[in-house]
């Protein structure tokens, strides 16, 4: 290509970069398109298939389980292969399965579909963990690091892009057409998407396939290509990459596990996903069932939290600047606390959008500072088993907060399960801010 989307006035993008800049940016690009179309509804459409808070949890749960069974086997399969390879394989090995929610109102009653995807979820996130790794390493090997930031800018850009306006129109299908149609044309409109992001990750050729990333800086990518959180499909972890020189065998392996400091930050960390995940299954629940929300609010409201992740992602450098990163973080997790809160009010319409927009500015805070806050407190000469344990305590605690969470729901009922998952994070966001 003569041209790149990365490229400004005052810094042209060598030509020997154009083509894999350019591709990058339509990656995620169409990403955002799967983001916002078969991402952001298959929860709700779960729900209106009669789901439970405990089938709900599993969807947020099993992806976690299959990142903490499969992470360093992928990654040592991955040592072997050639990244760009090894990356555009597992790609398709995830996203065909996209293809298969297409078809489940074919031959499937209701209550069979909720269970089949469940079981596709568990089957799809094993590839899918050597997929997040890959890309992380693919990045690293494409992009020289005085590009990395502007292109993770430009990435971001083009991916809330697509989201905010690929979710809206899904809304607005889901309106127009019947039951089940609509989430059949929604989910085809999601494969679709992640298919041509494939293509684009084919296209992505490092000079070296075989260089390991030297950097442990985070990337910074609001999308995890090889995840489908139903909440947000944004990068949750940090660090993965490293997973593919851990030594689990090793004694040196375990001296996270001695750093006093670092176990207080695994414990933060854990703390912090368990408390937003204690929340995610119960979203769909009080949205359909509670206040009855139709198809189009709930894709504007996803549109909304995407219009104020990217709205307050501008002014995240001036705050870390000026707090630091886990201060800012902190500040995030206690913006991210009124998202159930406001929630647990809504009675229509009004509040729920109200809610997305604090829930976007919350994380485009918190999971933009996470990252740099575990980096700060991590060895330079030992990232590969402190970030290994970092990954294992998040996914520690998405797994767990995804299992309470229909307890809750089945104790004090949505309502009281959400204003305690608020609460839960405030606790956890001053403990953050107050952490030394």
């Amino acid at each position: 290509m003569a041209i790149s989307f990365a490229s400004t006035r005052a810094r042209p993008v060598p030509v020997e970069h154009r083509s894999n800049f350019n591709h990058l940016v339509f990656d995620i690009a169409w990403f955002g398109v799967l983001n916002g179309s078969a991402i952001a509804f298959i929860a709700v459409y779960a729900t209106r298939l009669g789901a439970s808070a405990f089938q709900l949890g599993l969807l947020n749960a099993t992806p976690a389980i299959m990142n903490l069974m499969f992470a360093l086997p992928a990654g040592r399969w991955l040592q072997s292969q050639p990244v760009s390879r090894a990356t555009f394989s597992a790609s398709i090995l995830n996203r065909w399965f996209y293809l298969l929610f297409v078809l489940l109102p074919l031959f499937l009653a209701p209550e069979g579909q909720v269970w089949v995807i469940v079981l596709l979820t568990v089957l799809m996130s094993i590839p899918g963990t050597a997929l997040a790794i890959g890309f992380n390493g693919l990045f690293a090997a494409a992009v020289p690091p005085d590009w990395r930031g502007h292109i993770v800018g430009v990435r971001n850009a083009a991916y809330a892009l697509t989201s905010i306006a690929v979710t809206l129109a899904c809304g607005r299908l889901l309106d127009v057409l019947p039951f089940p149609l609509g989430y059949q044309v929604v989910f085809l409109i999601g494969f679709i998407g992640a298919a041509m992001s494939t293509l684009h990750l084919w296209h992505v050729r490092p000079v070296d396939e075989h260089r390991r990333p030297g950097t442990g800086r985070s990337l910074g990518d609001w999308a995890d290509p090889g995840e489908a959180k139903m909440w947000a499909g944004m990068r949750l972890s940090v660090g993965l990459r490293f997973l593919t020189r851990a030594n689990p065998l090793s004694s040196r392996w375990f001296n996270p596990l001695k750093d006093r400091a670092y176990r207080r930050v695994l414990l933060l960390v854990f703390a912090m996903h368990l408390a937003l995940y204690l929340a995610v299954p119960l979203f769909p629940l009080f949205l359909v069932r509670e206040i009855q929300l139709d198809d189009q609010v709930i894709g504007l409201g996803n549109s909304v939290f995407y219009i104020a992740l990217f709205l307050a992602s501008t002014r995240l450098g001036m705050l870390t600047a000026r707090l630091g990163n886990r201060q800012t973080m902190a500040l995030g997790i206690i913006v991210i606390a009124l998202y159930p809160l406001v929630i647990s009010q809504a009675t229509g319409p009004a509040l729920y959008l109200l809610a997305s927009i604090t829930g976007g500015a919350g994380w485009a805070l918190a999971g933009g500072a996470v990252g740099n806050f575990v980096l700060e407190k991590t060895p330079d000469d030992s990232r590969p088993s402190y970030l290994a344990w970092h990954n294992m305590s998040l996914q520690a605690g998405i797994l767990l907060g995804s299992m309470i969470a229909p307890a809750l729901a089945g104790w004090w009922g949505l309502v009281a399960g959400l204003i305690f998952a608020a609460a839960c994070r405030f606790a956890i966001g001053l403990a953050i801010w107050r952490a030394e």
